[in-house]
């Protein structure tokens, strides 16, 4: 059952693709009663129905570009400014890189918040190649072969390395055992958080 808690709960979520980021973005989020702020999410809900936003973001992927900093950033800080926001968040997919860390800082500072933790979904390398090459017999994906797995990881850990390093220094980092169990991958994200005073005892 999901419980609010009396305290704000400013979160991201990190792993590596295969790693159930988003299947406990989402748990974590439904516990604590915040929304989750995936990039991801927005820029294909904003494909799928056509809007400017999705045209851009449709153009830019196109051709194969990342979407810029500048328009990521503007795009989370207006969710972030929503009414369901206003007692905390959970980001997914961003910050992604070390500008984009300065941006989020910048934007919460204003508010005097700053991010409470950084969950961090420890998974092997090759249980997520393992996880992921499933997906791709059971849904028929074909941008999930062995060698577009492998890129994508290379790309996350090299952009994720940083970004850990930064956040860590403040002491915010929980590294998490992302192998098992979906609850008990739950339980202990939620046993991490209730030691910083971010979720109660009762949040599952």
């Amino acid at each position: 059952m999901a419980s609010t808690p009396a305290t704000t709960a400013r979160l991201l979520i990190v792993g590596p693709q295969g790693s159930g980021k988003g299947t406990q973005g989402i748990r974590i989020a439904e516990a604590l009663g915040i929304p989750v702020v995936s990039t991801g999410d927005i820029f294909r809900a904003n494909i799928k129905e056509g809007t400017e936003l999705g045209r851009q973001v449709t153009e830019i992927l196109d051709r194969g570009d990342l979407v810029p900093d500048e328009l990521t950033g503007a795009i989370v800080r207006d969710r972030l400014q929503q009414a369901d926001a206003a007692r905390g968040f959970l980001l997914d997919g961003y910050p992604r890189n070390a500008a984009q860390v300065s941006d989020l800082d910048a934007f919460l500072a204003e508010s005097d918040a700053a991010l409470d933790a950084v969950i961090l979904l420890d998974v092997a390398r090759e249980e997520s190649i393992a996880r992921l090459s499933l997906r791709a017999v059971e849904q028929g994906r074909s941008d999930d072969n062995e060698e577009a797995i492998a890129k994508r990881l290379d790309i996350y850990e090299k952009e994720t390395a940083p970004i850990l390093e930064m956040y860590g220094a403040r002491g915010i980092v929980d590294r998490i055992d992302g192998a098992g169990d979906l609850d008990e991958i739950t339980e202990r994200i939620l046993a991490a958080l209730e030691a910083r005073g971010l979720a109660p005892a009762a949040a599952v």
